[in-house]
């Protein structure tokens, strides 16, 4: 009994990760159309107008910071980051699911160490009353959140995608493109 109920509870941990990585793309989807929608605004405000804003620039570029590292995890999952395979297309498929293997390996270390620095860099600037120092003075930490959210959420979608590696007979992290 125990053993059938294993695999349900894995299944359902990786399905969470996945669910949140993926409202977590949404978020920065929407994030990259405020970007979008500010930068247009602040050059219709100060080109045609000549009354430039004072909060577009900042805040699109907190947008644009969130939005990236929001969707890299569900990213992963749809095999969209960026792959060199002009060598591992050529090894035959033992090959390519062990590269596929350390890649991901990589990145779940990677990304946990970015993730765990990235929440000391944050929190300091929280305890310590960081701002950005603009017109807005904004805290800091409002952007350096990011990267221990991004990151850290993109280690735990690196785990899924190596459990997931496992019971797949695709053994490539991306699209080829040559």
């Amino acid at each position: 009994m125990r053993a059938a109920s294993g695999p349900s509870v894995r299944g359902l941990h990786m399905s969470v990760i996945t669910q949140v990585s993926r409202l977590a793309c949404v978020i920065g989807a929407v994030l990259m159309a405020a970007t979008g929608a500010m930068l247009t605004y602040e050059v219709i405000a100060r080109y045609f107008f000549i009354k430039p804003t004072i909060w577009a620039a900042e805040l699109s570029q907190m947008c644009l910071v969130w939005g990236c590292l929001l969707a890299m995890p569900y990213l992963l999952t749809l095999r969209r980051h960026i792959t060199v395979n002009a060598v591992t297309s050529l090894l035959p498929k033992t090959g390519q699911r062990l590269c596929a293997y350390i890649a991901l390996i990589v990145v779940i270390v990677f990304s946990a160490i970015v993730a765990f620095w990235g929440f000391d860099i944050f929190y300091t600037s929280f305890e310590r009353g960081r701002t950005t120092g603009s017109i807005l003075n904004l805290p800091i930490w409002i952007s350096e959140a990011s990267v221990p959210v991004g990151f850290g959420l993109l280690a735990l979608q690196g785990v899924v995608e190596l459990v997931r590696l496992r019971d797949t007979d695709n053994a490539s992290l991306g699209a080829t493109h040559e």
